[in-house]
C-alpha cells in the first residue's frame, strides 16, 4: 500500500489532506517558505501520532510537525515530507488551581490556555502578538519568548514535563509535575527549542502563576537607551520587582507605525528618540484594591515613581493608562510590530540578543556599518528591552541575495563582538542555518549532531532545520 492509503486507513479521509487542501499548512506566515508536502495528516491523539511516525518510517518519508504555523524562520518547510498537524490535539487534560499546573496537548492555542487559567484566577505568563493562533507545541519547539520574559522567563522556564513521540514511534513519557527531579539527564530540555528535529511534542505540563489583580501601564518618552537601562532598574526597585514588561520603540518604529497603522495613533505630539512601554502587575490586596476614590494603589505607585523620575530629568514625558481601553491601546502599538515590519520589502529581519547595557552600542555600530553596504538603506528596531532581545530590521534598496548575506553577516559580526546571540526567541529553522554554521561553537555543533544521530539515525525528523550540515556556508 502507498503511504497515503496507509494514513487514510489509520486516520480516515477527513484527516489526510492532499492537493489544494494542504495550502493552509504548507506555507508559513511570512510567505517566504512555500513547501510541497506529500500530505498533511491531522492525528487526534498521541497514539495516532505514534502510528503516523511508524508509517512514515516504514515508507522512508521525512516528518515535519506543524502547530499554529506562525513561525518566522521556515521551521515547517518541507518538499516531499509528511506534515503532521497537531491542531486536533487541543485538549486541556487537567488544570489544577491548587498546584497551579496545567496539563495540555500540543494543539492547545495559547489564548485558550490563557482563558482556561483566567477562569481559575490564574495566568499562563507567555504573551505575544500571535497568542490567538500559536499553539503550545510550537511555542515549546521554538522556546518562544514574548513580552513577559523579564519576569517569568521563556517557555522553557514555564515547562515541567513533556510527552514526546520519537522518530521510531515510541512515546517518551516525561510528564512530571515535579519542581525538583534530579533523576538523570534533563531530557525534557533537549526537546524544547529543538523544532521537531528530535521528536514531536504531543503534550506538556506547564506552570501557571496567580493572575495579576491589577496592572499599571505607562508609555514613557526618554532621551536615549542609556537612560532606559537606569529607568528599568529604578522601576524594579520602586515596585519590588513587579515589572512585567519593558518594551522599546524608537523614533524609527513610531514613524513607521504612523505610516502603516495611523489608526493606532502616536502617544506624544513630538516623537521622542526613545519610547518605552512598561507594565507592572500585582496580586497583593494592598496594591490592587481600589480606594474610596476609585484609585488603584499600583497605578498610584507607578505615577509617583514616574513623577519623581521626571523631576530628575530621567523621563521627558509620560502617559499612565487610566483605563483598560488606554492600556490596550498602548499594547496595540507594540503588537503591530510584525505587521509594520513585513509591510515593506525587501527586508533583512533579525532576532538577536545582547547584554542589557550594550543595546545602544549595537544600534550605533549597526547603522555605521550599514552605511558602508547600502547608503540609502532604512532600518527599524523594536525590542523586549528588559531581556536584551532586539528585533532589528534593515530595509536595503538592493534586494539581492548577495546584499542580504552581507547585511546579515555584518549584523552577526556586531552581535558577536558584543557577546550576544544571533537567535533569541524565534528559533533557527531554515533562515538561520548559515548563522549557526558561522557562529555556533564547533564543539556544540558536534554534540548537537551526535544527539540528533542518536535519536533520529535516519535523519527524518524535520530534516535540514536547526543543525547545519558540515558543508553549510
Amino acid at each position: 500500500m502507498t503511504l497515503i492509503a496507509d494514513l487514510t486507513d489509520l486516520l480516515g479521509p477527513a484527516h489526510v489532506l492532499t492537493g489544494a487542501d494542504m495550502d493552509r499548512h504548507a506555507q508559513d506566515w511570512t510567505g517566504k517558505y512555500p513547501g510541497q508536502p506529500v500530505a498533511v495528516v491531522r492525528p487526534g491523539d498521541t497514539g495516532e501520532v505514534s502510528a503516523c511516525l511508524r508509517l512514515a518510517a516504514r515508507h522512508g518519508v521525512a516528518v515535519v510537525p506543524v502547530s499554529g504555523n506562525t513561525g518566522l524562520v521556515g521551521g515547517t518547510y518541507t518538499q516531499g515530507g509528511l506534515l503532521i498537524a497537531l491542531e486536533r490535539m487541543n485538549r486541556i487534560r487537567d488544570l489544577n488551581p491548587v498546584t497551579r499546573i496545567a496539563t495540555v496537548e500540543a494543539g492547545v492555542i495559547l489564548s485558550a490556555l490563557h482563558d482556561a487559567a483566567a477562569d481559575q484566577g490564574l495566568y499562563f505568563p507567555l504573551w505575544f502578538g500571535a497568542r490567538g493562533s500559536a499553539m503550545i507545541g510550537g511555542v515549546l519547539s521554538t522556546n518562544a519568548g514574548g513580552s513577559n520574559v523579564l519576569r517569568y522567563g521563556s517557555t522553557r522556564a514555564l515547562c515541567l514535563g513533556l510527552e514526546v513521540v520519537l522518530a521510531d514511534g515510541r512515546v517518551l513519557n516525561l510528564m512530571s509535575s515535579l519542581h525538583k527531579d534530579n533523576s538523570g539527564y534533563a531530557l525534557r530540555d533537549l526537546f524544547i527549542g529543538a523544532e521537531g528535529t528530535l521528536g514531536i511534542i504531543t503534550a506538556a505540563v506547564m506552570k501557571l502563576v496567580p493572575a495579576p489583580r491589577a496592572y499599571a501601564t505607562a508609555t514613557l518618552a526618554l532621551r536615549n537607551l542609556a537612560d532606559a537601562s537606569v529607568l528599568l532598574n529604578r522601576l524594579q526597585e520602586a515596585s519590588g520587582g513587579l515589572v512585567e514588561a519593558f518594551e522599546f520603540m524608537p523614533a524609527s518604529y513610531m514613524r513607521r507605525l504612523a505610516g502603516v497603522r495611523p489608526d493606532l495613533g502616536l502617544p506624544f505630539a513630538e516623537v521622542p528618540e526613545v519610547t518605552i512601554l512598561t507594565e507592572l502587575g500585582a496580586t497583593a490586596p494592598a496594591l490592587c484594591d481600589a480606594g474610596e476614590d476609585g484609585s488603584v494603589p499600583l497605578s498610584g505607585l507607578l505615577e509617583v515613581t514616574v513623577a519623581a523620575l521626571m523631576e530628575e530629568g530621567l523621563i521627558l514625558d509620560a502617559i499612565v493608562a487610566q483605563s483598560e481601553a488606554q492600556r490596550r491601546a498602548m499594547w496595540a502599538r507594540r503588537e503591530a510590530a510584525a505587521e509594520i515590519t513585513f509591510a515593506r520589502r525587501p527586508f533583512v529581519d533579525t532576532d538577536i540578543a545582547v547584554p542589557l547595557d550594550r543595546a545602544a552600542e549595537f544600534l550605533a555600530a549597526i547603522h555605521t556599518r550599514l552605511q558602508a553596504i547600502d547608503q540609502a538603506h532604512e532600518a527599524m528596531v523594536v525590542a523586549h528591552m528588559g531581556d536584551g532581545n532586539l528585533h532589528f530590521t534593515a530595509f536595503p534598496v538592493d534586494g539581492s541575495e548577495a546584499t542580504y548575506d552581507r547585511v546579515i553577516t555584518m549584523i552577526e559580526d556586531v552581535v558577536a563582538e558584543l557577546r550576544g546571540s544571533f537567535s533569541a526567541e524565534h528559533g533557527v529553522g531554515l533562515s538561520k542555518l548559515s548563522s549557526m554554521a558561522r557562529r555556533k561553537d564547533a564543539v556544540a555543533l558536534d554534540v548537537m549532531r551526535a544527539i540528533k544521530a542518536a535519536l533520529d539515525p535516519e535523519g527524518r525528523m524535520n530534516p535540514g532545520k536547526v543543525i547545519p550540515t558540515e558543508s553549510t556556508p
